[in-house]
């Protein structure tokens, strides 16, 4: 599996996501990717499966060291004790004595980003967690991260997919030397039923998903989480690692809508703001 060395750790390019899976269903999800090769699992806690993952991660049979596990604090947690707390708790649940990335799931508009990003740091500097990363921040509050607060974010995790451009925000995380998480990578299943995409996949011999994981993994410094409960489709992402694109595929990608964002919750930020 090939990897993108940030803030001194590799995460595998090709994660698994758990999204949508709560509760005990999910432990034989997980070990289900494990076995099939992945080695990246991203969790949360707001996703309810922290124990299930902790679970299957113990019935695998792979070595600690070889799996890169990340999970994420809700934006309703991110005062430094309750962030603190927070992160005891996940752990507790995971059954580890380190995560990979720790992450700020969603800003807050009330939260003291320097006191938020310090706690991380001190989590990071006493082995709890290897990296410290953000999810769902804007342009603005990331350049504040990065240069002002000075924070060794080791990951942008935001929704990323052929029919959503992240073109200035890929621009800035390259010029700093970030990669860039993508979630939602097939646009909540919309990939799989594109025209395009499934007449590209025809000329590759793949399905429409695989083409859009294919193309997320193409570019430089993007790592992808997609979700799969079924063994199948799990197979299915991990073979579009084989998938490579030639120009014509991504002329004909670059020309779908690119201003299709479907995760909008109330509390997100200004997406688009620039300041």
């Amino acid at each position: 599996m090939e990897t993108i060395m940030t803030q001194g750790v590799a995460m595998p390019r090709l994660g698994f996501g758990t999204f949508r899976m709560p509760g005990a269903d999910a432990q034989p999800v997980v070990e289900s990717a494990i076995a099939l090769g992945y080695r990246h699992i991203d969790t949360a806690a707001m996703y309810d499966n922290e124990t299930a993952v902790g679970a299957a991660i113990a019935a695998s049979g792979v070595n600690r060291n070889e799996l890169f596990v990340t999970t994420k604090v809700w934006h309703d947690q991110l005062a430094p004790d309750a962030l603190y707390r927070a992160f005891d708790t996940s752990l507790r649940k995971l059954g580890l004595d380190h995560v990979d990335l720790y992450m700020i799931h969603w800003p807050s508009r009330d939260m003291d980003m320097a006191a938020t990003l310090e706690a991380l740091m001190s989590l990071r500097e006493r082995g709890l967690t290897r990296a410290i990363g953000v999810c769902n921040f804007n342009l603005p509050m990331i350049r504040r991260a990065v240069e002002e607060i000075g924070a060794p974010i080791a990951s942008l995790q935001v929704e990323y997919h052929p029919f959503l451009s992240q073109a200035a925000m890929l621009a800035y995380l390259r010029g700093k030397g970030i990669p860039l998480t993508a979630y939602a990578p097939l646009a909540q299943g919309r990939a799989a039923s594109d025209p395009t995409l499934a007449f590209l996949g025809h000329k590759h011999g793949c399905s429409a998903a695989q083409m859009a994981v294919a193309w997320l993994l193409d570019q430089e410094g993007v790592i992808v989480i997609p979700k799969a409960a079924r063994p199948e489709s799990q197979k299915a992402n991990l073979d579009a690692l084989g998938t490579q694109l030639d120009d014509e595929d991504r002329a004909a990608i670059a020309a779908l809508p690119k201003d299709q964002r479907f995760v909008r919750p109330p509390f997100a930020p200004e997406w688009d703001a620039l300041g």
